[in-house]
């Protein structure tokens, strides 16, 4: 159920500069974008920070999407799930079952069609999703393929989206008209 409607046209200059700023030239601002801007100054938190780990970040991008979709999926956000399945997935190759997987895979799966280090990225975002905390198994692990400044951007990337999906989510957003669907889970 939607809860607050996406500001429309026309936007203050301010703002409209803000929107502007988050999408690429010609595209409308999105529905999360729209809707969190009744709050100005957390949009633009979302957009500064949003902006560094999509575009300046150092983590190989299908690394960052894997943990992205894998955030979203365990928070149960379809709208931000949807939204980088569409736009971000397929520019890095995460299609098909591995993107599904980040939807239906159990904690744990070992049956998920992860490489030893995309299943580690997963056992990061479930850790930090079920405990708020990293084992040292996994961190012990992570620090053999990151670097400090990486495994401090692993966990702020996982931060940031789940502070997106909790806005999508208890906000209400509509999805995007082009954004994905999370995929049905298969029958045990």
């Amino acid at each position: 159920m939607r809860r607050l409607a996406p500001l429309n046209p026309p936007y203050d200059p301010e703002l409209a500069r803000t929107l502007t700023r988050m999408m690429p030239p010609g595209h409308e601002p999105l529905k999360l974008f729209r809707t969190v801007a009744h709050n100005r100054h957390i949009l633009d938190k979302l957009r500064s920070t949003g902006s560094y780990l999509l575009n300046f970040g150092t983590l190989d991008p299908a690394d960052r999407e894997l943990v992205i979709q894998r955030t979203c999926a365990r928070c149960g956000c379809e709208y931000e799930w949807g939204v980088h399945a569409a736009v971000f997935g397929p520019q890095v190759g995460l299609t098909g079952d591995k993107l599904a997987a980040t939807v239906t895979a159990a904690p744990g799966d070992d049956a998920a069609p992860w490489t030893a280090r995309e299943a580690l990225l997963v056992a990061l975002v479930d850790e930090l999703h079920d405990t708020s905390t990293v084992s040292d198994h996994t961190w012990i692990a992570l620090t053999e393929h990151y670097d400090e400044a990486q495994l401090v951007e692993l966990i702020a990337l996982a931060g940031q989206f789940h502070a997106v999906s909790f806005m999508a989510n208890a906000l209400g957003v509509e999805h995007e008209d082009a954004a994905e669907r999370f995929p049905a889970a298969k029958a045990a």
